[in-house]
């Protein structure tokens, strides 16, 4: 499968956090849980997850994933990947023109960071698609 570069026209995937809750074993931590939707031909612009631990899981259809300079790969349902702190997720696509994707992300987080810069913190766009997504998110 050839490696897709990010396309603005594509749909953008909609969020919702599922969950969040203080890990009473690692004190200053907590996880979040997303829900992620993504359309068909839809497709999420380059982006990073700050200082956060992320894994996450395929429940419906199949998502392109690359990460920093590794290949890129196909996660099919019941499929996972992880995100170290600071990766690079390149390619964040889904796989179908036809069928949606759906997955849940967990993030492990500082606590402090989250509270002070809340769920924006979660997502970081690459600079040069911030203004495409924000326009996307308003209209």
């Amino acid at each position: 499968m050839e490696e897709p570069t990010y396309d603005p026209g594509r749909p953008m995937a909609t969020t919702t956090i599922i969950y969040q809750h203080k890990l009473a074993n690692c004190p200053g931590r907590t996880i979040v849980g997303m829900l992620v939707k993504c359309p068909p031909n839809g497709a999420t612009p380059p982006h990073r997850h700050g200082g956060a631990s992320v894994s996450a899981y395929v429940i419906q259809g199949s998502v392109m994933c690359k990460m920093n300079d590794e290949p890129m790969r196909l996660v099919q349902q019941d499929g996972s990947w992880y995100e170290a702190p600071g990766c690079h997720h390149r390619i964040s696509a889904n796989a179908s023109e036809s069928e949606p994707a759906v997955f849940v992300v967990s993030f492990v987080l500082e606590t402090e960071l989250l509270e002070r810069e809340g769920p924006g913190v979660l997502v970081q766009i690459d600079e040069e698609y911030r203004e495409v997504v924000a326009g996307k998110r308003k209209g």
